[in-house]
This record gives C-alpha cells, structure tokens and sequence, in this order.
C-alpha cells in the first residue's frame, strides 16, 4: 500500500521508519496512533490517507484470520476479499496477490501501460480487468512468468520507455511505434 504512487526509495524510507519503530507487523500498526503511523510513513506521500488504508488492511488481514488462512483461500475469492478493502484496487490487490500470495495474476501499472501502447502492442486506454487477462493468457498462468515480466517491464520503462523517453538508447527501440513514428510522438 505504501508504494501506491511514489517511488520506491520514498517506500524504504517508510519501511525503515516502521522497523526502527518495530511496527512491521499488523499488530504493531494498530496500535500505533493514527498520527504516529502517518509520521512514520511520511516518506511515502499522500500519509494520512495511506495510515487509514494501512490499518484497514491489517485489521481486515487480522479479522480473516491471518496470511496463514488466507493462503489456503482459491485465488479468485482471495482476490475480491482484498478488493472488499479500504484503499486496495485493482494494482494493489494484484500486487499482494502476485508478490505476497504468489497467485498467478498479472499486475498492470503505468509502466505496463506506457511500455505496450507505445510499441504498439495496446491502445493504453484498455480497461484495466481487460489488460489484465490478456496478459495472464499470454503467460499461460505461471506465477514466475509474470513475476519476472512485471519486473523487467518495470526496469525497462525507468531505464527507457520514461515519461520523457530515450528512444536512442532503447534496445527495443527498432520494434517501437513510438520511437519509429513522429506522428505518434
């Protein structure tokens, strides 16, 4: 929930904060007092907002019983139960399905959009559900596989395919629309 919007160093440093406070447990957050918990993940931006968010996820992660019982859930309904929470949408919930529940679903962010609309592969403007099983059907379901591809997706567009990007040191940038194409700049 702390990497929605913001980069991922801005992450560490909340992360740091939490653990010099031994707050890295769902227990710990809650009782932590709200303005506590929102000085501590300062870093992260948007802090008060994502206090309310991070404690509804650790008393929703403790009223289902824990990660070792949600575990055990199918991954469809473990899906819409994290939808059901405060501040958890589509990307975070695939987040925490993909990275912390190994469940074989596919995360699409700004990185995933920006990268395939400009090389063509998508308009961008696809809903996200839309794009999602698109990709899970390429990748034939393999937690690994999608693992692996959101990453190097991710590396690629900050090292590349940025906001502004550097078409002239892209390697794929032979196989771009964008980088090919004026009209589409």
């Amino acid at each position: 929930m702390l990497t929605q919007n913001t980069a991922w160093t801005n992450v560490e440093k909340a992360i740091v904060n939490l653990q010099q406070h031994k707050a890295l447990s769902a227990e710990a957050i809650l009782d932590l007092a709200d303005e506590k918990l929102a000085t501590l993940i300062r870093p992260s931006g948007y802090f008060n907002v994502k206090a309310k968010r991070l404690k509804a996820m650790c008393l929703w992660l403790l009223q289902t019983g824990g990660i070792e019982k949600l575990e055990k859930i199918e991954t469809r309904t473990l899906r819409e139960m994290l939808l059901s929470v405060h501040g958890i949408g589509p990307e975070t919930a695939d987040d925490i399905m993909l990275y912390a529940f190994k469940r074989p679903v596919f995360v699409i962010d700004a990185y995933t959009r920006r990268l395939f609309s400009r090389t063509g592969s998508i308009n961008g403007d696809e809903e996200y559900e839309e794009l999602r099983k698109q990709f899970e059907v390429a990748l034939d379901y393999q937690v690994s596989d999608m693992n692996e591809l959101h990453a190097l997706i991710v590396i690629h567009a900050k090292q590349f395919c940025r906001k502004k990007p550097a078409c002239g040191e892209c390697p794929i940038s032979s196989s771009c629309d964008y980088c090919n194409n004026p009209e589409v700049k």
